[in-house]
């Protein structure tokens, strides 16, 4: 039996990789965009870090590789949503969500799944080439060890499943707001300043940079990108991206229990 299941969720997510893989001008034309946005973030950081060497404990070269990780993970981790939580809202909305529990199948396990073949492309689709263009005419501090690359994509994997999470909240709030492109809205613009997509969140001063530093949105970018600069501890990262996963997936069930009763009701 789960072995079964096992087969059934794989599934899913090659068939998420698939997908996205048909978009192929549109991946070209991200691609594109991504690395137009790194060259801008670069030369906007070597000018900052040349008056302020050492902001954030980062030397100019760890700064530059952050730029370009940060375009490498930003399509993967739907720092800016774009994922599969606008279908999801879409199916809630006009009632094709009852199917969807009828199913012999987990609905956020499903959409887990799927997600997961979707950050799987975005990171080798549409994250490779922006870091190879910035290593190529940028001098970056890109570790030699393969360990450490190993380590931050462990970090990645967990940062994907917190931002599923939040995303998945987001979509199960359309159980009661019809519309959740408003919440959709608000978890995109805390996505792109708490996750440390635009400026590391090491630089933000005092109780500000503390609290940005706690929030779940952390582990999408600023936690594996410090992994792979050797400037945080692995294990200690891991443990935030679990505690944050484990308690938002643990909410979503709780939230999709709720609605799904609310639905058998309605529906009976």
């Amino acid at each position: 039996m789960l072995v079964g299941t096992g087969r059934l969720y794989t599934a899913v997510a090659v068939g998420g990789f698939r997908r996205y893989a048909t978009y192929r001008t549109a991946t070209a034309a991200g691609v594109f965009t991504n690395t137009v946005f790194g060259l801008i973030l670069a030369y906007v950081f070597m000018a900052l870090w040349d008056e302020k060497p050492h902001l954030g404990g980062y030397d100019q070269a760890q700064a530059l590789t952050y730029v370009w990780l940060s375009q490498a993970l930003l399509k993967a981790m739907a720092t800016m949503g774009g994922g599969f939580e606008d279908e999801l809202i879409e199916r809630i909305r006009t009632g094709d969500i009852a199917i969807d529990l009828y199913r012999p199948a987990d609905l956020q396990l499903w959409w887990l799944s799927q997600d997961a073949g979707r950050a799987m492309f975005h990171l080798l689709g549409r994250g490779a080439v922006p870091l190879a263009f910035g290593a190529l005419f940028f001098e970056l501090a890109l570790p030699a060890d393969p360990l450490t690359w190993i380590a931050f994509l462990i970090a990645v994997a967990l940062g994907t499943v917190v931002s599923f999470s939040l995303r998945y909240l987001v979509a199960l709030s359309a159980f009661w707001l019809l519309d959740g492109a408003g919440v959709a809205q608000m978890s995109m613009i805390a996505g792109v300043f708490c996750s440390g997509m635009l400026l590391p969140l090491n630089v933000f001063p005092g109780a500000l940079g503390e609290v940005v530093r706690a929030l779940p949105w952390s582990s999408l970018v600023q936690g594996p990108v410090d992994v792979l600069l050797g400037t945080a501890d692995p294990l200690g990262t891991y443990a935030f991206q679990a505690s944050w996963a484990l308690g938002l997936l643990t909410l979503g069930r709780l939230i999709q229990s709720v609605a799904t009763r609310r639905v058998v009701v309605q529906g009976g």
